[in-house]
């Protein structure tokens, strides 16, 4: 199973279509196997689902995430996780374990002409 967590430096990023890369955690066995970091190619609505799909990706972790993104994560059968926050491995290990604290989505101001709510 491959856990992508929005990235901003080691931080959970407020809003995932906005952030610097995602961090993917490989996790088999009930531990993390490898760790990636892939550039995030840019965003543009609808995309990063497919996108984030075809490498694998089963569960997407990120500050913030707009209802209309996490409708098109669900369409390709990846669970979001919103309102998390702090250090990527952290957050990927609080998952794993079960312990993962999230809540309401970060993600709650305009960019580009769209308002995450």
């Amino acid at each position: 199973m491959i856990v992508a967590v929005a990235t901003d430096g080691n931080m959970v990023a407020q809003h995932f279509g906005r952030c610097s890369e995602y961090t993917l955690f490989k996790i088999g066995d009930g531990v993390i196997n490898e760790v990636n970091v892939i550039a995030n190619p840019g965003h543009e609505p609808g995309f990063l689902p497919g996108y984030l799909a075809q490498m694998g990706v089963k569960c997407i972790i990120a500050g913030g995430m707009g209802p209309r993104a996490q409708s098109l994560f669900a369409e390709k059968n990846i669970e979001t996780c919103v309102g998390a926050a702090g250090p990527t491995r952290d957050v990927a290990e609080a998952y794993l374990s079960g312990n993962l604290q999230t809540g309401v989505s970060r993600c709650d101001h305009q960019y580009g002409g769209h308002n995450c709510d």
